[in-house]
């Protein structure tokens, strides 16, 4: 998998990301393309999980810092909508029955539970899903 990235100064590169050739040691592969040249690492598996992990809750607390926050009703919460809050709450899965709604959400620590809402209650989003996600 190609990613493009840039420095701090706008310049581009790629990162290349893959797991090791058979016969190594297990782990990930990261091969960084650009100026001033070319960089190679590798980690374990648990390694490149907990960087995924990172690069995720850096990601979100990026967006969170640009959006605004808005007010929907139930039955109109989409996956990927976060709850505006002290914690983190995304919701995972919706489903209606016309008067009610049926929200899972899931916090930034991995778990998950359902809420039951009248279809027409308030809930306020931190962030809202992107169309395009």
């Amino acid at each position: 998998m190609l990613i493009r990235i840039e420095d701090t100064e706008g310049r581009g590169a790629t990162v290349e990301v893959a797991p090791r050739p058979p016969g190594e040691r297990p782990g990930v592969g990261l091969l960084i393309e650009g100026p001033p040249g070319r960089a190679s690492w590798a980690c374990s598996p648990e390694a490149a999980r907990e960087l995924a992990a990172a690069l995720v809750r850096a990601a979100g607390d990026a967006e969170d810092t640009l959006a605004e926050p808005v007010t929907v009703k139930a039955r109109d919460l989409l996956r990927g909508d976060v709850r505006d809050g002290h914690r983190t709450m995304t919701v995972e899965a919706v489903r209606t029955d016309g008067a009610n709604v049926q929200v899972t959400w899931t916090s930034g620590g991995g778990r998950s539970w359902s809420q039951l809402y009248e279809a027409g209650t308030d809930i306020r989003l931190r962030r809202r899903r992107r169309p395009e996600s």
